[in-house]
């Protein structure tokens, strides 16, 4: 039986999914199973990295056994994963020493405040292209390890592992037989020299992380090992790539230029620089794009931690919406906000701010203010938030963007995508296929395998399903953005005065 699919498995922050596709780029197949947020303390978010591996690997025996596909159809698998989620596990066991640490996370901003008053930051940035923040791994696996009784012992004589998401994934696919991560996920733990593409020894000592804790660190397409746990099979692990680098790779934006913003639970925006790594002047993120066929490329990113999630936060906390397709509704059924600003920094402001104490604001509420202007204002943050970084992008890079592909579950709000053409004067162009993240990932596998030949090929594939265009005058534009800066910044004042 000729293999004619690639099974790509696309490990979210709030979900598991495996998704099958073939030579077209086509989706033939799609299983997603939920899994609990934890939410110990505030500030603090938690995953249950066992129940990260069974939804995952439900959704793949879901997906095969829906489809009637039998193992040997599968070419390869293709992994991508929510980042700098930290998990460390016993190598004897397989048990994980605690609950799995989420990017969400802001235990440990005041670690970071620690290390930057020691003047860190700065090398830290050199080496990683990283803005010294809880977001990353490194805080996270010293809070492990100080925090979980043993474990620092365990972790000195080798016995312990460290790994995010794919390297989990990787470790219980190969019956613990490979401990693996690929370049974009180790960027983006603060302990990868992205120039040296080595494991720092300088900063593993700041951080006080042995080094035997460390996984290998893989090319994002090349095969690194074989998926086992199908009784029989054994199936080639050949694409890996942090979320973000995946869906950028999954739009075809393989030029320098190029850029991409995806909406999921939060939304990043991320540009293609080449072979050349851009130090951001603008509070971005200088991060590896990809490994592939030799040759290491870069990107500059912008991160913004609530995006889709505040959305979320209508249906599940203030009950305005029953499901999240509700909004688009609801928010179109005012013309504007009325002058209400939402500044959604439930877990801090991402760039170009980098706020940790940042917090949830509401601003210009009136007695006329109701459902429908909040709902539009929550749907017009993450816009806002997304335009505060393509604007820093375009400073720091020097090109002007003349179009910005999206993808990811927002997308399909078409007042959503329409303010951001608005408010960026730029198209918006959103594809046939929105699930670049995971297309990304069987991209990179599928070219490890000879699947498919070569990035031409792959370029052929790529389809606009609509394109958004601005629609508003410069005056607006500069007028609503004016009244969004104004709640930032009465944010921020608010977050500067937390001692």
């Amino acid at each position: 039986m000729q293999p004619t699919f690639i099974l790509a498995l696309d490990q979210g922050t709030t979900s598991s999914r495996s998704i099958l596709f073939d030579k077209t780029g086509s989706i033939v197949g799609l299983a997603q199973k939920e899994f609990k947020q934890h939410y110990p303390q505030p500030g603090w978010v938690e995953h249950d990295a066992h129940e990260i591996w069974e939804t995952q690997l439900g959704t793949l025996v879901e997906v095969l056994a829906k489809g009637k596909i039998q193992p040997q159809q599968i070419a390869a698998v293709g992994i991508t994963n929510q980042r700098e989620t930290t998990v460390i596990w016993d190598r004897a066991t397989g048990e994980p020493i605690a609950p799995a640490i989420v990017w969400q996370d802001r235990r440990t901003a005041e670690l970071c405040d620690t290390i930057r008053s020691q003047g860190k930051a700065p090398l830290l940035q050199e080496k990683t292209g990283l803005i010294l923040d809880a977001y990353f791994s490194a805080t996270k696996i010293k809070w492990l390890l100080d925090h979980t009784p043993g474990a620092r012992e365990k972790a000195n004589k080798g016995e312990l592992a460290f790994g995010t998401m794919d390297c989990w994934l990787i470790w219980k696919l190969s019956n613990g037989n490979v401990h693996a991560t690929d370049v974009t996920n180790a960027s983006r733990t603060l302990l990868y020299n992205i120039h040296q593409l080595e494991w720092d020894k300088e900063l593993l000592e700041l951080f006080d992380i042995p080094a035997s804790l460390l996984p290998a660190v893989v090319a994002s397409s090349g095969v690194l090992g074989n998926c086992e746990v199908i009784p029989g099979h054994s199936i080639p692990i050949a694409g890996v790539a942090g979320d973000q680098q995946a869906a950028l790779f999954g739009q075809l934006c393989v030029d320098p230029g190029m850029v991409k913003n995806t909406y999921g639970t939060g939304c990043f925006m991320l540009m293609n620089t080449g072979e050349k790594a851009i130090h951001s002047t603008n509070n971005l993120l200088t991060t590896i794009a990809w490994q592939l066929d030799g040759k290491t490329e870069y990107a500059l990113e912008g991160s913004v931690f609530i995006g889709g999630a505040v959305v979320q936060w209508l249906r599940d906390q203030l009950k305005v919406i029953h499901s999240a397709p509700d909004i688009e509704k609801l928010a179109s059924s005012v013309p504007d906000s009325q002058g209400v600003y939402i500044v959604p920094a439930f877990a801090g402001l991402g760039a170009p701010y980098w706020n940790a104490y940042a917090r949830g604001t509401i601003f210009g509420l009136t007695r006329g203010s109701n459902q429908a202007h909040i709902a539009r204002a929550a749907l017009e943050s993450i816009a806002y938030q997304s335009a505060d970084l393509l604007r820093a992008m375009q400073a720091d890079a020097s090109i002007p963007i003349l179009e910005l592909r999206v993808d990811g579950g927002a997308t399909v709000n078409d007042l959503l995508m329409q303010f951001q053409s608005d408010l960026l004067d730029c198209h918006v162009v959103r594809p046939i296929v929105t699930e670049t993240t995971a297309l990304g990932a069987a991209y990179l596998a599928g070219l490890a395998v000879g699947y498919w030949q070569n990035k031409e090929e792959l370029r052929s594939l790529w389809k606009s399903d609509q394109v958004f265009k601005p629609t508003i005058d410069i005056a607006k534009r500069n007028s609503l953005v004016q009244g969004w800066q104004r709640a930032v910044k009465a944010s921020i004042v608010w977050a500067n005065d937390h001692t």
